[in-house]
């Protein structure tokens, strides 16, 4: 993700490096042949499917990938899926940090004791399985890096796409959609000539952050990292302000 991303100070991903890089893939692959599986392989009419589409494309993930975790999905490669079920926790931990793990999982009794495990680890407090905090909206995002001398072009196409809001830092725009309007602002600024995304999808924002000093962002982050790097986690958000890392 771009250092200037506003999404970056919502949720977290680890950087690029190679394994780092497989492991994130991995969670795409399993995302896109869960909606495969439960939408058919045709994205023109499996919602689902484009949104996980979507977001793979925006991190570079390889179309033969892509193509092939559609066939695992939707039963026409060599191994079908497995039964993926989404689980979704919420959690506090210390000075008011809520963080929302979400989890796509064949084995609920693994998950469910892996993720208690982390929020212990993390000296924090577990909530009521399924549960979204009141402060995180789902939101679509669309994030792109303004081509120069195009800034000007973009938000005017922007404006008239049907986007709810729009920010910009530097030379990034964050463009924030109602999720059920998130196909047609994409599809309308792809027409226009803008379809390189670092970020397209639908997910959850929370509506207050808090600021850390750098020691205790750091910490943050490390605690981010040992949720993610468990398998069945599949995405994480925070209301935390992470800017003072950049």
């Amino acid at each position: 993700m771009a250092g200037h991303s506003k999404w970056a100070n919502i949720k977290h991903r680890k950087g690029a490096q190679d394994a780092a890089r497989a492991k994130l893939f991995a969670k795409f692959a399993k995302e896109i042949m869960v909606a495969a599986a439960k939408g058919g392989p045709d994205l023109s009419s499996n919602a689902a499917l484009r949104l996980a589409v979507s977001k793979a494309k925006a991190k570079s993930m390889p179309k033969a990938n892509i193509e092939n975790a559609i066939a695992k999905g939707s039963g026409t490669g060599k191994n079908s899926s497995d039964n993926f079920k989404e689980i979704i926790y919420s959690g506090n931990l210390k000075g008011g940090i809520i963080l929302l793990v979400i989890c796509l999982s064949d084995n609920y009794n693994r998950v469910s004791s892996d993720i208690q495990h982390l929020f212990k680890k993390a000296n924090g407090t577990i909530g009521k399985q399924g549960t979204i905090p009141f402060n995180f909206e789902r939101k679509g995002i669309l994030e792109l890096q303004i081509p120069e001398g195009k800034q000007e072009e973009l938000e005017m196409i922007v404006m008239d796409s049907g986007a709810e809001d729009y920010e910009i830092d530097e030379n990034y725009i964050s463009i924030y959609t109602s999720p059920s309007n998130f196909d047609l602002v994409k599809t309308k600024i792809e027409t226009s000539g803008f379809s390189e995304f670092e970020t397209a999808e639908v997910t959850f924002i929370s509506s207050d952050k808090i600021k850390l000093n750098e020691d205790d962002a750091k910490q943050f982050i490390a605690i981010l990292e040992r949720f993610e790097d468990n398998d069945d986690v599949q995405e994480i958000y925070h209301n935390v302000d992470l800017s003072i890392l950049e």
